[in-house]
């Protein structure tokens, strides 16, 4: 093979906007030749687009049925990811998913036993893993630079969204339409560099807002409390009902402080070891030196096009994804971890209790009385990127 042929699987917003890129040729030895969507007005704008280069099926099973692509892109509502997933590796496609990897981490578990058993290359859209100063401060955190980790703080309250955007679509901001609130649909990138640089945390303890600023029934607010194995903590926090908010990234450790805002990573490195200074200095108030520096982290990567470039790669050359499949479970328990310790009033242990999630998250779909208003769109989401 010296080229993947690709379909979209999902075309609303972020379908289409995968396939700009796509379209002109910016994924090497990569062709955009099918998508699918079950809305006939999407599949009509995009015979109307590609005027008949791309071929369009009614739905994923088509497509697959059809044997037109070696890989596909699922960019669609997100209950659907895992089930999509699960009957692409079945027919023997390599698959790359939009976030979230699924609702909850039960199916999430059986699209990644899938895509172990297929053999094919599974990737993730975790495009924020393409940033340089993401990658940058992963490597201190990792390395001894930074010492062993004590505190984190991650603020994610730049996520602002009007009551409009949860009034287009009809699945948005609904229990059996998306599953959650800002959780599932922001924060996912967000939760997954938090751990990806930091590490999964042992237990949570969350309070979420439901429909707090919006007329939704999902959360547009959450404070979340964390636990590490080595005893230290950490605090996430997400919204979409402040403005203008912050998107700031802390972590504290035994050599000193990174602080992530605006591209910037700023560190605050301590000329000995905080628990060493601690324990044998004499002087009663002041800490050791500290020397602020700030750390070149280069661009802030080539984003949706970069996770693409780097599954084609995958495909044909066997390179290393920016993020494997299966490890958007991470992120997923957190935002499941976070919702069942708001909706149990207790902490949470992790791996989570898959069961217990999916039980409580299936009685808010049945008691639901909540009636959607406003009529449905599809929305240019590239302003959404970060």
């Amino acid at each position: 093979m010296d080229r993947v042929r690709i379909g979209i699987v999902g075309f609303g917003g972020m379908g289409s906007s995968h396939s700009e890129y796509l379209s002109r040729g910016e994924v090497p030895q990569a062709e955009l030749v099918a998508v699918a969507d079950t809305a006939p007005e999407r599949l009509q704008y995009a015979r109307e687009k590609f005027g008949g280069k791309v071929k369009v099926f009614e739905s994923a099973g088509a497509l697959f049925a059809a044997k037109a692509v070696d890989a596909i892109l699922i960019a669609t509502p997100h209950y659907d990811h895992p089930p999509i997933a699960i009957e692409a590796f079945k027919n023997g496609l390599h698959v790359l998913t939009e976030k979230p990897a699924g609702v909850y981490t039960r199916q999430v578990r059986e699209m990644n036993e899938a895509a172990a058993k297929s053999g094919k290359v599974f990737g993730i859209m975790f495009q924020m893993r393409t940033g340089g100063v993401y990658q940058k401060m992963r490597d201190l955190v990792n390395s001894s630079e930074l010492g062993e980790l004590r505190r984190c703080v991650y603020l994610c309250t730049d996520w602002f969204r009007s009551q409009c955007y949860y009034d287009s679509g009809g699945w948005r901001a609904t229990w059996a339409g998306e599953g959650g609130g800002v959780l599932l649909n922001q924060c996912p990138h967000s939760l997954d560099v938090w751990q990806w640089i930091c590490g999964m945390p042992k237990r949570v303890r969350a309070f979420c807002h439901f429909g707090k600023y919006h007329r939704i029934e999902v959360e547009d607010d959450v404070t979340a409390y964390v636990e590490y194995p080595n005893g230290a903590t950490g605090l996430f926090l997400a919204t979409t009902g402040e403005a203008p908010g912050v998107n700031r990234l802390e972590v504290s450790g035994d050599r000193g402080m990174l602080a992530l805002e605006h591209g910037k990573l700023v560190f605050r490195r301590t000329r000995v070891s905080v628990a060493q200074w601690t324990q044998e200095t004499d002087q009663a108030f002041a800490g050791p030196e500290c020397w602020t520096c700030e750390v070149p982290g280069g661009s802030g990567g080539e984003q949706h096009r970069g996770v693409t470039k780097a599954f084609v790669n995958a495909i044909l050359k066997g390179t290393p994804l920016v993020a494997r499949g299966e490890e958007g479970l991470r992120s997923l328990e957190l935002s499941n971890a976070m919702l069942l310790s708001a909706w149990t009033d207790q902490w949470v242990d992790l791996p989570i209790n898959d069961g217990l999630f999916h039980e409580k998250l299936q009685e808010r779909i049945k008691t639901s009385k909540f009636q959607k208003t406003g009529a449905g769109s599809t929305m240019d989401f590239s302003k959404s990127w970060k």
